[in-house]
């Protein structure tokens, strides 16, 4: 595969809200389940990386919603996160093989994402309770499952920001 061949289909992964319903529909007429997560991953690590190998197990696409920055910077994480813009943290999700589509999403929450890519699963990680998992009810009321995928223990963005910055 030429390099711009690659950067088309890592393109063709980065999709709006409307690319994303219109892949749903295409995946679900095909009879694949489609599996839901969300996140900043701000700085991919391990942990990022077996969660999603997890959530990918559980269907047959796996759909990404990604925080935009103005949406992290509201969740508090600090005046400089993300490290990494928006463009740079979806293209960089969307070179794992894993990983059917990205979709960026300025909301605070990922609901009305949530809806428009209606998942058979909705899965978030463990430091998540069901209960507070954004969307559950609209993804249950659909008949689909939701789950909380457990931590890898060590690894988390915050935790590697401050290491760095202790040098």
């Amino acid at each position: 595969m030429s390099t711009d061949t690659a950067a088309e289909t890592l393109d063709r992964r980065v999709v709006d809200r409307t690319g994303i319903t219109r892949l749903c529909n295409i995946w679900r007429m095909k009879g694949d389940r489609i599996v839901f997560t969300n996140g900043c991953f701000d700085i991919l690590h391990r942990g990022h990386v077996e969660y999603l190998q997890e959530a990918a197990a559980l269907g047959d696409r796996l759909v990404v919603g990604l925080n935009s920055d103005a949406s992290v910077r509201r969740q508090g994480k600090g005046d400089d996160r993300p490290l990494n813009d928006q463009d740079s943290r979806a293209k960089v999700i969307a070179a794992l093989r894993l990983v059917d589509a990205v979709v960026i999403f300025e909301e605070d929450t990922p609901l009305e994402l949530i809806k428009a890519v209606e998942p058979d699963v909705l899965v978030k990680g463990g430091d998540w309770s069901e209960d507070r998992i954004v969307g559950a009810e609209v993804v249950k009321a659909r008949g689909g499952e939701v789950r909380s995928l457990k931590l890898v223990e060590g690894y988390s963005t915050t935790a590697l920001v401050e290491r760095i910055r202790r040098g």
